[in-house]
C-alpha cells in the first residue's frame, strides 16, 4: 500500500473537473457579484465530495474490479478496502465542511443531496442498470447547479440548465456504454445493466441516443441567442466528438469498442467543460 495508490483511488482529474464545473455554474448563473472565497469553497466542495464518491465506489466494487480493472488501487494491492473507507469519510467531512463554511443553506442542501446520491448509487442503485446510470449522470449536472446556488446567482437560468442537461445526457450515454465494456465483471454483482439485460446492440443504440441528446441540448443556447462567440464556435468540437461516438458505438458494439468509446467520451466531456468555461466568460 502506498500514497500514490490512494491518490489514484480518488481519481483527482475527475475531482478537478467537478470542482471547475461548480465555478462555471457560478459564473453562468450571473450573480450580482462574484466572491472569490465562495468560488474557492465551491471548488473544494465539488472536489472533496467527488473524491468521497470515487473512494466509496472502489470500496464497493472490489469484486467487479478484480475482473474488469485489476489495475485499480484496491485489487492491485496499492490500497485496502478499510483505507479506502477511511479516506472516503475524510473527503466527505472536508467537502461538507467547505459547503457549511459558505453559509448558504441552499448550497449545503444541494451538497448533501449530491452526497446521498453518491452513496445510493454505490450501495444499491448500481445494480439497477439505467436508474444507476441516471444517478451517476446527475453527479455531472449537479455541480453546475451548486455553483449557481453558492454564488447567489439564478439556478433557473436557461443557459445554466442547458449546460447541466448537456452534461447529464452525455454522462448517461457514457455510463450505458461503459457497462457494455464491463459485462463480465458486472455479472459478479448481478448488475442489471442494459447491456446485460437487453444485449450489446440495444445498449449501443441507447448510449448513442443519449450522446445525440447531449448534442441537441448544447445547441439550445445557440438557437435562443444565449451563447457568446466562444461558446458558439467552441461547442462544435465536443459535439463533433459525440456525434462520432454515437456512430462508432452503433457500428461496433463489442466490449473492446465500448471501452474505447467511454475513454474518448471522457475526453469529449472535458473539452465540453472548457467550452462551458468559455460560455461563462
Amino acid at each position: 500500500m502506498n500514497a500514490r495508490g490512494y491518490l489514484d483511488l480518488i481519481r483527482p482529474v475527475n475531482c478537478v473537473m467537478i470542482g471547475f464545473a461548480v465555478i462555471v455554474g457560478a459564473f453562468v448563473s450571473k450573480p450580482p457579484s462574484v466572491q472569490p472565497v465562495q468560488l474557492a469553497l465551491g471548488f473544494l466542495t465539488g472536489f472533496f465530495v467527488c473524491a468521497y464518491s470515487m473512494a466509496v465506489n472502489d470500496a464497493y466494487d472490489l469484486d467487479v474490479d478484480r475482473v474488469n480493472r485489476p489495475d485499480r488501487p484496491i485489487p492491485s494491492g496499492r490500497a485496502s478496502v478499510g483505507g479506502a473507507s477511511r479516506l472516503a469519510y475524510l473527503m466527505l467531512a472536508a467537502g461538507m465542511a467547505s459547503s457549511v463554511l459558505s453559509l448558504n443553506p441552499l448550497a449545503v442542501g444541494i451538497a448533501a443531496a449530491y452526497t446521498f446520491l453518491s452513496w445510493l448509487y454505490n450501495s444499491r442503485a448500481k445494480r439497477t442498470g439505467l436508474a444507476g446510470n441516471l444517478i451517476v449522470a446527475s453527479s455531472l449536472a449537479i455541480p453546475f447547479i451548486y455553483g449557481g446556488a453558492i454564488s447567489g446567482g439564478s439556478i433557473g437560468g436557461s443557459l445554466l440548465l442547458m449546460m447541466a442537461l448537456t452534461a447529464f445526457f452525455s454522462g448517461v450515454g457514457r455510463e450505458v456504454v461503459k457497462a457494455m465494456a464491463d459485462v463480465e465483471g458486472d455479472a459478479k454483482r448481478n448488475v442489471n445493466s442494459i447491456a446485460r439485460s437487453r444485449g450489446l446492440a440495444f445498449a449501443s443504440a441507447v448510449g448513442a441516443a443519449f450522446f445525440l441528446l447531449a448534442v441537441a441540448t448544447s445547441w439550445v443556447p445557440l438557437v435562443t441567442g444565449l451563447a457568446n462567440q466562444l461558446y458558439t464556435f467552441g461547442v462544435l468540437i465536443p459535439d463533433a466528438i459525440f456525434v462520432y461516438l454515437a456512430a462508432a458505438i452503433v457500428a461496433r458494439h463489442g466490449p473492446s469498442s465500448a471501452y474505447r468509446v467511454k475513454q474518448v467520451a471522457l475526453a469529449g466531456m472535458t473539452v465540453g467543460l472548457l467550452v462551458f468555461i468559455g460560455g461563462a466568460v
